[in-house]
């Protein structure tokens, strides 16, 4: 939800910082600030509202000055955005400074007392009572260290947390924890890296640790890595990974924007989600998260998918494909209401967890419900070692790559692919999918990535003139069936997300049940058309739509010649079996919400408001 960065070693920290800052503006951008350590041991603290990029306007004077820093980049949660609501804080006695990702729930109460205590506060943030809650334990005891304050501090919130916290009596030392929010520790030769992610450090080095729930670490030149549990203070085995993360797959690579970056590289992203478990020739679907839990699947009662946003159409979807094809029941859940409302689970359930980032705090919450009342539970994200793959009994990574910009794009599209080869193998196994329709089914899978390059060729340019026409636009409306009315969702939320549009996504048929009052010459419908699907009725709702003078943008199959006669814009794509069109209808949805964006001016790579990977509820 934040983005945090720290370093200490013997480079130039302000650099450091400074570019891992622009590395993770993606999980926030209504403030940033930054805070190193000078020679003298005195702290020099900049933050501004407002991006990196003002950070660096106010700052640059620091280049140069400090070998040990850190630095923020926020999506406000306590106070609005502002240059006093910005990170770093620092403690009363200016001693103490902290960065912070995350909620801390009881902030108001602590607070409170440290007040009655004497303390001042300058902000409106749950992150400065924090930092001063640290400063009360060593004001209390003097012969509590640094790193103990910490920890006394952390016993006594609850929330979710990652930090990164600095102290001018102890040079060169950096204090990290976290509790449901990601953070990195980064292994150098001579020097250690922090960050939300291993994007900001992946040119130095290739070693990194992933910081454990409700753990920290005290981080120094002279005694290295120090991890310890933050509820007893026991001592833990730093377990060391090799990054497979490269610096190109973080960079644009010549497009305007990582958001049309992501989009053209589905082809690439799917192909990779299916490699090694896809084996058309063989007729085999590999997938060990399956196969060696393949009688729980079998016999559950049902499978809950729980996902929140972008991730929870693509669980849409897996409802249709597992249904349908594995003939086992499927409930779709949003993970946020899920955990709040009571819900009948059992050790007879099968509960899949999809989460791009594996972070996203509803649905590890959800998870956590799920696995207390003996669910099995399967994670479906796209970070490798993140929370939700950690907490899972089995899962399947989606190799999308990383997903910089907000609006997610091939995160979607393999996710969908993970789901329809989890269908798959389960209908073969349960007997439920016969082995002709199987073969036929695996090896058009294995051609989507083509179909979804040729959609990318041929649609382009195409949906890039279709989208001046509607940059004036103050409403859209997305309609499909089947298949296609998640499909219809999620063209709708990228929309919104990005060009600050109003989309509803609805299914076809229901848009006789409402809003068929909202059509008129100026509302544009997209509408999803393939051939395999329930066509008659989809040229039905075409019809009533002209009716009203509504303008027609129409996704349909190539060839088509009945809705393409009614349409006031066509967009063709390559035919498919049903269970696939929401692949392929996708990619010219994201294309014209992208250049939408684009045309009014949006910042399509970072929308107002949201971020990437929402740590907090």
């Amino acid at each position: 939800m934040c983005g945090i960065v720290g370093y200490t070693g013997f480079q130039d920290a302000y650099d450091i910082v400074i570019n891992g800052l622009r590395r993770l503006e993606y999980r926030g951008y209504d403030s940033a600030g930054i805070v190193l350590e000078s020679t003298n041991n005195k702290f020099e603290v900049e933050k501004t509202k407002g991006k990196v990029d003002d950070l660096v306007n106010i700052s640059e004077q620091l280049k140069g000055t400090a070998k040990i820093g850190m630095g923020h980049t926020r999506w406000a949660t306590h106070g609005v955005p502002s240059d006093r609501n910005s990170h770093p804080h620092v403690s009363n006695n200016g001693k103490i400074a902290i960065v912070h990702n995350g909620i801390i729930e009881n902030y108001d109460t602590i607070k409170t007392m440290l007040t009655e205590k004497g303390y001042t506060f300058k902000s409106e943030t749950d992150t400065e009572v924090l930092v001063n809650l640290i400063q009360y334990f060593t004001d209390i005891n003097t012969e509590t260290d640094f790193p103990t304050a910490v920890r006394y501090a952390l016993n006594e919130v609850y929330g979710a947390y990652a930090i990164t916290v600095m102290h001018e009596d102890y040079p060169g030392v950096l204090v990290v924890g976290r509790l449901g929010s990601p953070l990195a520790i980064g292994i150098g030769d001579k020097e250690y890296f922090i960050a939300s992610d291993a994007s900001p450090f992946v040119e130095f080095t290739k070693e990194a640790i992933y910081l454990e729930e409700g753990h920290m670490a005290t981080i120094s030149l002279e005694k290295g890595v120090d991890i310890r549990t933050i509820n007893d203070n026991s001592k833990i085995e730093a377990e060391i990974q090799e990054l497979k993360l490269s610096l190109e797959q973080i960079e644009k690579g010549g497009y305007e924007h990582f958001m049309l970056k992501e989009i053209f590289e589905q082809p690439k992203s799917i192909h990779d989600t299916m490699r090694g478990r896809l084996l058309v020739d063989e007729g085999v679907i590999k997938m060990a998260g399956i196969w060696d839990h393949v009688e729980r699947f079998k016999n559950a009662n049902r499978i809950i998918i729980i996902a929140c946003g972008t991730s929870w159409h693509a669980g849409l979807i897996g409802e249709y494909l597992i249904e349908e094809y594995a003939r086992i029941p499927v409930e779709v859940e949003y993970a946020s209401e899920f955990r709040y409302r009571n819900p009948i689970i059992t050790d007879k359930d099968v509960v899949i967890a999809i989460s791009q980032s594996g972070e996203t705090a509803d649905t590890m919450a959800a998870l956590k419900l799920a696995k207390e009342k003996g669910a099995f539970i399967y994670g479906i994200c796209n970070v490798v070692d993140s929370s939700i793959a950690r907490i899972t009994d089995a899962g399947s990574y989606t190799h999308a790559g990383p997903e910089i910009g907000v609006a997610s794009t091939k995160a979607f599209t393999a996710q969908l692919t993970i789901l329809t080869l989890i269908a798959f193998k389960l209908g073969k196994h349960n007997g439920t999918l016969g082995n002709a329709e199987f073969m036929s089914l695996i090896a058009e899978l294995d051609a989507i990535p083509k179909r979804v390059e040729e959609v990318l060729g041929t649609t382009h340019e195409l949906v890039q003139n279709i989208a001046k026409d509607f940059v004036n636009a103050t409403n859209f409306l997305y309609l499909g069936r089947g298949y296609n009315y998640p499909a219809a969702l999620e063209g709708a939320l990228k929309l919104k997300e990005i060009s600050y549009i109003h989309a509803e996504g609805y299914p076809a048929a229901e848009m006789k049940h409402g809003p068929i009052a909202l059509i008129d010459e100026n509302m544009p419908i997209v509408i999803i058309a393939p051939k395999k699907g329930h066509y008659d009725k989809i040229v039905s709702n075409v019809q009533e739509i002209k009716a009203r003078k509504g303008k027609v943008i129409a996704v349909v199959n190539k060839g088509d010649q009945q809705v393409s006669s009614m349409a006031d814009y066509v967009i063709e794509i390559p035919e498919t079996s049903e269970c696939f069109s929401p692949i392929v209808a996708s990619v010219p949805l994201q294309l014209l919400a992208y250049y939408i964006a684009v045309y009014r001016g949006a910042n399509v790579d970072q929308p107002r408001n949201l971020a990437k990977s929402v740590t907090v509820e």
